[in-house]
């Protein structure tokens, strides 16, 4: 699905989950891929993830919805280091 989006040269890419379900090695793999994307295509990729660690490693900025609404914005630390215990609970 990739190969197929990359040969549009989108500007945008959105992925929905793209290491649900996937043992670490190979979400560790996609992960990689996605950050090379990113680097080589000058992408901007547009992320919908449960995975913290896929987060940390290709956010620039991680926009967190909580009862359906934009609760929060920032930068990876600054939100690991918020004092707010609706977001520290996706960081403990």
């Amino acid at each position: 699905a990739l190969a197929r989006t990359l040969i549009l040269q989108p500007e945008i890419i959105l992925y929905d989950e793209p290491t649900t379900g996937l043992d670490p090695i190979t979400a560790k793999e996609i992960i990689d891929l996605m950050v090379r994307i990113q680097k080589k295509y000058n992408t901007t990729s547009l992320i919908i993830s449960h995975d913290m660690n896929c987060a940390r490693i290709t956010a620039n900025r991680i926009v967190m919805l909580i009862d359906g609404m934009c609760y929060a914005t920032g930068t990876y630390e600054e939100l690991s280091n918020s004092k707010d215990q609706k977001i520290r609970q996706f960081f403990d």
